[in-house]
């Protein structure tokens, strides 16, 4: 998601080739500090996993330039757009329950969901939701819940999509979009009878372990390893007032840390298994596939690569 104030960065490395194995923690450690530096950030955390395992979780720089406190593995970060994935495997739960179907359309769930074509509108999926396909502009509609103050609720959010004209055909064009993922949360709430950050704590977070992590900033129960908000004010980075609209939520409202993030990663690398000898299943293997196949393919020009590459969108991961 784009931000206009950057909270500090969390990076998480997956290591899990055999060339993996010559890498040191010195090496690691070089790594981090150069991208702190270069993008100019106060503090980031870094974690390798390796074969299912986390080996190497670690804390760089200061959570505060005003308190200068350090950085560490439980540091706990606001992780953004990655706040996407879970809304997605929310959904596919719902899937692997016969509850919906990636196909169906979103006028059965929210009726009063209209996008500016009736035609869109008519045809528009639960994919769709996922796949930044819409025909919409870059970010439209993200006035709606930033800059600051924004008091936009989610119902004005759906309702005022109707307003937003296309500037690509459906399905055509890649265009990042978080307005559609707050839909998205606004389903699996209307599916699931709960409301989006009670079931993604109650049916992942929970399970997995992840005890430090909540759906928002305001429901963490430890405030106490939080980093600060941070943005460029004057050309200095400073840290800056906290500011989020909750209904922005399964666009990116999780904060989380290194060793919770490792308990999801390591799910997903596991195919949606986990717990002791892998006895538990968040999601299936037939949903982990359709949320790991490609998508939205976007053509990457040969001149702007080594090689002639593609990228796409997956409804987890943009790659």
């Amino acid at each position: 998601m784009m931000k206009r104030s950057a909270f500090l960065a969390a990076f998480i490395f997956f290591i899990s080739s055999v060339q993996a194995q010559v890498i040191t923690s010195r090496q690691i450690d070089s790594l981090a500090e150069r991208t702190q530096k270069t993008f100019n950030v106060p503090g980031i955390a870094v974690a390798v996993i390796k074969d299912g395992k986390l080996i190497h979780a670690k804390g760089y720089g200061v959570r505060s330039l005003n308190t200068m406190k350090k950085v560490d593995e439980n540091t706990l970060f606001g992780i953004a757009s990655n706040s996407k994935a879970f809304t997605t495997a929310g959904l596919a739960m719902l899937v692997d329950e016969g509850k919906l179907k990636w196909s169906d359309k979103v006028i059965d769930y929210i009726p009063e969901f209209r996008m500016y074509n009736p035609y869109v509108t008519d045809e528009f999926t639960i994919t769709d939701l996922l796949t930044h396909r819409s025909g919409l502009g870059l970010g439209a509609g993200d006035l709606m819940f930033f800059p600051d103050s924004s008091d936009f609720t989610k119902e004005d959010m759906i309702h005022n999509l109707r307003y937003l004209k296309q500037v690509s055909g459906f399905r055509t064009k890649y265009d990042y979009d978080n307005n559609l993922y707050m839909v998205a949360g606004e389903v699996l709430a209307r599916v699931s009878g709960m409301t989006w950050e009670n079931f993604i704590q109650k049916r992942i977070l929970d399970p997995l372990g992840m005890t430090a992590t909540a759906p928002s900033y305001k429901l963490l129960k430890d405030k106490s390893n939080v980093v600060d908000p941070h943005a460029p004010v004057d050309g200095k980075v400073k840290v800056i007032r906290r500011d989020w609209n909750e209904a922005a939520n399964a666009a990116g409202g999780i904060y989380s840390n290194l060793t919770d993030l490792s308990k999801w990663l390591i799910m997903q690398m596991d195919h949606g298994k986990y717990g002791p000898g892998l006895s538990k299943t968040l999601f299936s293997e037939t949903v982990h596939e359709q949320m790991w196949s490609p998508k939205t393919i976007i053509d990457v020009p040969s001149s702007q690569t080594p090689s002639k590459t593609v990228t796409w969108e997956c409804l987890t991961w943009t790659v």
